[in-house]
């Protein structure tokens, strides 16, 4: 027998099972950004590896130790994309997107880094993103926590999450903040881990994010980025948290928050988790004003965030099954006659209520198992087809998500009755 052949380490199959959960969350993302006047842009999976060293940063992990390079027949450097930023400035660029323009992009698609895999870490993961470019305010800033916020409650998950938000002030208030920080990291070498001692010349605002417990209170005895800031940023941070507290969204000041990628400035956010154990961050941006212009086109103030999709799929799974259905009715057909008739009326279901999930049961059984099976959907209710419903033209609803007593009606009048009970979801 040939020997079976391995999915690649980190690069993991999305199961039937799994599916319907991270489609629920793309179609919650994609109403989302319809809603809020934003254009979805698709981007190649393969960039030339110069756009992610220009913009991620050469002596970042990223591009140091994690990114999938190669060269190609042409003999041309090339790299699976680690992130979408880079490649949705490219594409704005070359296009012409930019030109006197305000321009509010989305895509979503799969990113690869060659780092250990882990519980929310892959090697191939999947990621929803957001650009916003030609906007120099907080308002733009808050709109994209807004809606963050409000795809959480889409969800289920608003108290699941913490909005943690900074500011890095302008390039200039960070490099002359980096070099104090360089200044008391090398007062305390001896205290730094073999990574921090890395990056003490080449990222040391990193260092701040380092989980490592033997070094937290050196760390927290740091200069704080907050006092170098420059005086638009501080107004610039200042008139975002008015913002947020006016709109009633709650938010903690996390000093130590700096994102990984160089391009960053200014506002930088993150939404955090406790139920996923160290990989807590499931949303994260912030502006780079810059980059635009580091990549060759005319100065562009920009803002975006990145989803990770394995992250919230995992977050959702915590939920029970009935907060996650991916099915609203399911059709119980108890012998040939109910299965003939059950199949027709489920059709003239769905010609009637297109957004109604109704899914019909296949491979027969016993009304038990029949149950057991709608069960396991997370649907909310039953519709129970047997000998007497059939001869009596009638169907039995069952309601299995709340104490209440199983009703018989007309089969003419169940198209209606759905239509009123899912008022608000069909409508």
């Amino acid at each position: 027998m040939s020997k079976t052949i391995q999915a690649i380490r980190g690069m993991n199959d999305i199961l039937p099972a799994q599916a319907p959960t991270w489609r629920l969350l793309e179609d919650q993302f994609r109403g989302l950004m319809s809603q809020y006047g934003y254009n979805e842009i698709r981007l190649p999976l393969l960039e030339m590896t110069e756009l992610f060293k220009r913009s991620i940063g050469e002596v970042t992990d990223i591009v140091e130790k994690e990114m999938y390079t190669f060269d190609d027949r042409n003999g041309d450097s090339l790299t699976l994309r680690p992130e979408g930023t880079a490649g949705c400035v490219r594409a704005a660029i070359e296009n012409g997107l930019l030109y006197n323009q305000i321009q509010k992009l989305w895509y979503g698609g799969a990113m690869f880094r060659h780092e250990r895999p882990q519980k929310g870490r892959y090697r191939q993961f999947h990621q929803l993103g957001v650009e916003v470019f030609g906007l120099t305010g907080p308002d733009v800033d808050v709109e994209l926590i807004i809606l963050t916020a409000r795809l959480w409650r889409n969800l289920g998950l608003q108290h699941e999450v913490e909005l943690q938000i900074n500011s890095l002030g302008s390039s200039e208030a960070r490099q002359n903040y980096r070099q104090v920080l360089v200044e008391y990291f090398n007062a305390h070498t001896s205290q730094l881990d073999e990574d921090s001692q890395r990056r003490l010349h080449s990222n040391p605002l990193r260092i701040l994010d380092s989980k490592n417990p033997a070094m937290q209170s050196m760390i927290e005895a740091a200069p704080k980025l907050m006092a170098h800031l420059d005086e638009e940023s501080k107004l610039h941070f200042e008139q975002l948290c008015a913002l947020l507290q006016h709109l009633g969204i709650s938010f903690k000041v996390n000093p130590r928050l700096v994102r990984g990628l160089d391009y960053y400035n200014r506002t930088v956010f993150e939404w955090v988790t406790t139920r996923l154990g160290a990989q807590g961050t499931v949303c994260a941006g912030g502006r780079y004003d810059g980059l635009v212009a580091q990549l060759g086109g005319s100065a562009t103030h920009a803002v975006g965030f990145a989803i990770g999709i394995e992250r919230i799929v995992a977050l959702l799974e915590t939920l029970s099954p009935a907060e996650i259905s991916h099915c609203d009715v399911y059709a119980i057909m108890v012998g040939p006659q109910a299965e003939q008739q059950g199949l027709l009326l489920a059709e003239r279901l769905r010609d009637a209520l297109p957004t109604l999930r109704l899914q019909g049961n296949l491979g027969g059984g016993s009304i038990k198992s029949q149950m057991k099976r709608a069960d396991k959907t997370g649907a909310i209710l039953a519709l129970i087809l047997g000998e007497d419903e059939c001869s009596q033209q009638q169907i039995s609803i069952k309601f299995l998500r709340e104490e209440r007593q199983q009703e018989k009606i007309n089969q003419s009048e169940l198209t209606d009755w759905l239509q009123n009970y899912f008022i608000n979801q069909l409508s």
